[in-house]
């Protein structure tokens, strides 16, 4: 019998597919080089012929040809540090803009007199108070006051009087203040300021977006919705309603009007 010659073995490789865009990789990899060839370019110094050279460095030629030609620059690319701020800008993290959400608002009561619209500003750095409502709760005891007061269009004021420990009640809550009397115009209400001072003994805290003022006493707190205080009008007030009338509907009113009172 004849020995047959053993079967090489065949080697299966396995299959790696071709890149699809092979292009851009190798552009890429060109970006990767360059900052190293413009650190080398930088210190470099030829003692040889620049054809002989270019010729041994056919990769560099082509980085040379670009810088040339303006098509990259010179300039390594850096990294900065940005602030929280500008970080913010660029993540849009900031929070939206909101609109004058209004004066805070509230309701007090002082003697047997009841304020439904008492202004809280934090820019008044004094309580103010009408002479009118001084008269209506009857207050006698009154210092003078050499203070003069400066409004928003540079004219002076000068107060009349000034009143001292007027308990001010404001819910279930009872705070003494002192107020400055000044003789102002009536505008159908009656209203008070209260400042810095008084916003200052009931250590409120005020939530600008919710319209919430919260007041202390002690340990406990009460907190006021200015904003749904704002949209009840005062009990002595009244509502009235105008419409318009056409004349025709006018004339049938004065016609069914004059049958009536002739039957």
């Amino acid at each position: 019998m004849k020995e047959h010659p053993q079967e090489q073995k065949k080697v299966e490789k396995s299959y790696i597919p071709s890149l699809p865009y092979p292009q851009w990789f190798k552009r890429e990899l060109k970006d990767q080089q360059f900052p190293k060839f413009l650190k080398v370019f930088k210190k470099l110094e030829i003692n040889i012929p620049l054809a002989e050279a270019l010729e041994q460095m056919p990769l560099y030629a082509k980085f040379l040809k670009e810088l040339i030609n303006q098509k990259r620059s010179q300039n390594e690319k850096e990294t900065v540090i940005l602030t929280q701020e500008c970080s913010a800008v660029i993540q849009k993290s900031m929070p939206p803009k909101l609109k004058d959400p209004g004066s805070f608002i509230v309701s007090c009561t002082i003697g047997n007199m009841t304020l439904e619209k008492a202004l809280c500003d934090l820019g008044a750095s004094i309580n103010l108070m009408p002479l009118s409502v001084m008269k209506k709760l009857a207050i006698e005891e009154a210092k003078p006051t050499k203070m003069s007061l400066q409004k928003a269009d540079r004219s002076l004021k000068i107060p009349n009087a000034v009143v001292e420990n007027l308990l001010v009640k404001i819910g279930e809550f009872i705070f003494p203040a002192d107020f400055v009397i000044i003789d102002m115009e009536e505008e159908g209400h009656n209203s008070i300021i209260l400042g810095r001072p008084f916003l200052a003994t009931t250590k409120a805290i005020i939530d600008i977006e919710n319209g919430e003022m919260i007041l202390r006493v002690h340990d406990e707190q009460m907190i006021i919705n200015v904003f749904k205080a704002m949209q009840y009008p005062p009990e002595e007030e009244k509502n009235m309603r105008v419409e318009m009338i056409e004349d025709l509907v006018e004339e049938v009113f004065k016609t069914n009007g004059q049958e009536k009172q002739g039957e």
